[in-house]
C-alpha cells in the first residue's frame, strides 16, 4: 500500500507560490506585495495570503515600509557573504564525506539529475534550472550522511534559491555552471575525491561573483542610474 501524504493547506500552497516568485525574481526586490491582487492570482481569500506574508517575513524574504505595506527584501550583500563563505566551507566538505561511500545507485541519481540540468537549459527556463540546481546540491548534502549539514543548509535555502537565479538568469554562465557539476560528479566516481572537493570550492566562488555582480546592478538600479 502507498503511504497517505498529508494534504498541504491553503497557507502552505500560498507561501510556497510566493517563494517561488520571489526566489525566481517574478517578484522582483523592492516590489509591494499587494494582498487583493495575490489573491485574486491564486484565487483564494486574503487569509492564507497574509498568513504567507507573515512567514515570508520570519524567513527574511519581505519586509514592512512603515506604510501599512510590505515588500520584496532588497538583497543584502553581508547576507549573501556570509551564506556564501558558509557554502565555501561546508560543501567541498560534504563532498569529501560523500566520496568514499558512493556506489552506482548514487551515479544513476548524478546523471537523472544532470540530464535535469542540460534539459533545462536547451529550455531556458529559470524555474527548471533553479529546481535542477537545488536538486544536485541537495543530492550532495545527502551523500555526506551529516544530518547537522542537511539541516544548516536548509536554515537558508530560500535565499540560496534566490542567488541560484540571479547567477542562472545569465545564459552565459549556465553552461558552466552545470559543466562544473558534471566535473565535481566525474571526479567523485572517479575516487578523486580531493579534486572534486576543489572543483566544488571553485563553484562556489564563481557563483558568489556572480551573486555580488547581480546585487550591484540591482543597487545601481535602486539608485537610478542606468
Amino acid at each position: 500500500m502507498d503511504t497517505i501524504k498529508p494534504k498541504r493547506t491553503l497557507v502552505e500552497e500560498t507561501y510556497d507560490r510566493l517563494v517561488d516568485a520571489i526566489c525566481n525574481g517574478e517578484l522582483s526586490p523592492g516590489v509591494r506585495l499587494n494582498q487583493d491582487e495575490i489573491a485574486a492570482k491564486l484565487n483564494v481569500s486574503r487569509q492564507p495570503v497574509n498568513s504567507a506574508i507573515s512567514i515570508l517575513k520570519i524567513s527574511g524574504l519581505v519586509e514592512d515600509t512603515g506604510r501599512r505595506s510590505v515588500v520584496v527584501k532588497l538583497f543584502d550583500p553581508g547576507l549573501f557573504r556570509a551564506i556564501y563563505e558558509y557554502r565555501r566551507v561546508i560543501e567541498p566538505f560534504a563532498v569529501r564525506l560523500a566520496g568514499p561511500v558512493l556506489s552506482d545507485r548514487q551515479r544513476a541519481q548524478a546523471d537523472k539529475i544532470i540530464a535535469a540540468g542540460q534539459k533545462a537549459i536547451q529550455r531556458g527556463d529559470l524555474r527548471l534550472l533553479v529546481c535542477a540546481d537545488m536538486q544536485f546540491h541537495e543530492m550532495i548534502y545527502g551523500w555526506c550522511g551529516n544530518q547537522v549539514i542537511e539541516t544548516s543548509m536548509k536554515t537558508n535555502w530560500h535565499h540560496i534559491r534566490r542567488s541560484m537565479a540571479e547567477v542562472l538568469r545569465e545564459p552565459d554562465a549556465v553552461q558552466s555552471v552545470w559543466d562544473q557539476h558534471s566535473e565535481i560528479i566525474d571526479a567523485l566516481f572517479q575516487k578523486e575525491n580531493e579534486k572534486a572537493a576543489q572543483i566544488m570550492e571553485q563553484h562556489i566562488d564563481h557563483a558568489y561573483a556572480s551573486v555580488t555582480q547581480a546585487m550591484d546592478m540591482h543597487l545601481d538600479q535602486d539608485l537610478g542610474v542606468r
